[in-house]
């Protein structure tokens, strides 16, 4: 078995001075690595006093090397790496919405005034372009790239920026798993979070992703039918096992009106994500309905998000509880 959920959890059990927050969910620290008997990891220190830097580095040293099977610590202080905290949204299925519902997370984000970006992660699919209408291909330096500005306020990146409109990508999981961390690493400037948009299932691209770029935490987006909250239910034991906190649950495509009568009808069923929130103890964030302005806003690339009517008001709902969880002590507004 790996002990680096062991030091994930030691590097948790030291509070950010800021925040009060673990230091992996505060964003405080890197994702802990073992090589031999020595962990590595790095610690930002921006805007702590010398002695607070002293006292930090001190608690982190004597939580690792409690850990079975360290016997070195090696710890780098840095003070010039933003604070970027990543967020994964998953289903563990494909084809519920989740590139929707992380695109107008990200847009409701923005408008809240966190200086967010988006990730298109989902390496075989990408969708993000379309939903953003951002087409452009991203500008490098020393083979690091930009990321591409949008209309929204939130930059992306992302493969359908890199290859030709409808070209499929024929890659094995390690080159997956290595496009991913060429979107993560890039010139995100000043951003403080990330949202990741992953691709269905739990395979390379997520394995990289918890082991190379941790995420603080994971937002788990499902309909309401069984087969979708199965996968959902599996995408959510990969965070479990990997000690990554989960934010909450989304049920998408929760009701539909019929735009001549009125009437509301349930095509996926009703509350199932709700109820499998309840039944394994987490958060339930909110529904979004199957709603016609939300396609049509979508395809066009405008995110519903980014206007104030009855399409966005869920994803500002959603939004005003993730921001929440990553600043506690801050006051949700909707």
């Amino acid at each position: 078995m790996s002990d680096l959920p062991l030091l994930a959890a030691a590097l948790d059990s030291v509070s950010d001075p800021v925040s009060g927050r673990g230091l992996l969910a505060s964003g405080r620290a890197s994702a802990p690595r073992l090589e031999g008997g020595r962990a590595d990891v790095i610690v930002d220190v921006a805007g702590l006093a010398a002695v607070d830097r002293t006292a930090l580095e001190a608690a982190v040293r004597a939580a690792l090397l409690a850990v079975p099977g360290v016997s070195e610590a090696r710890i780098l202080l840095t003070a010039d790496r933003p604070q970027r905290r990543i967020i994964a949204v998953a289903s563990g299925k494909g084809g519920v919405g989740k590139s929707t519902v992380a695109a107008n997370i990200a847009v409701a984000l923005a408008r809240r005034g966190v200086k967010v970006g988006l990730v298109d992660a989902d390496i075989y699919g990408p969708s993000q372009p379309r939903l953003f209408d951002a087409h452009d291909r991203p500008d490098a330096k020393d083979k690091i790239m930009f990321p591409v500005p949008t209309r929204w306020g939130v930059p992306i990146l992302s493969m359908g920026q890199l290859i030709e409109p409808g070209k499929a990508i024929a890659w094995r999981g390690p080159m997956a798993a290595g496009a991913l961390s060429q979107l993560v690493d890039a010139h995100w400037g000043q951003t403080d979070v990330l949202i990741l948009d992953l691709p269905p299932g739990t395979g390379d691209v997520q394995l990289t992703m918890i082991q190379k770029h941790r995420p603080v935490g994971a937002v788990i987006v499902s309909t309401p039918q069984d087969l979708a909250l199965i996968d959902a239910t599996r995408a959510i034991d990969l965070f479990f096992k990997a000690e990554i906190p989960i934010v909450g649950l989304v049920e998408n495509m929760a009701g539909y009106a019929c735009p001549h009568c009125g009437e509301i009808s349930d095509p996926f069923g009703q509350g199932g994500a709700e109820a499998e929130a309840a039944a394994l103890g987490l958060p339930f964030l909110g529904r979004i309905p199957l709603a016609r302005g939300i396609r049509t806003a979508s395809d066009a690339g405008m995110p519903p998000a980014a206007g104030d009517g009855p399409d966005a008001a869920p994803f500002h709902a959603i939004a005003a509880q993730i921001e929440t969880w990553l600043n506690p002590s801050a006051s949700p507004v909707f």
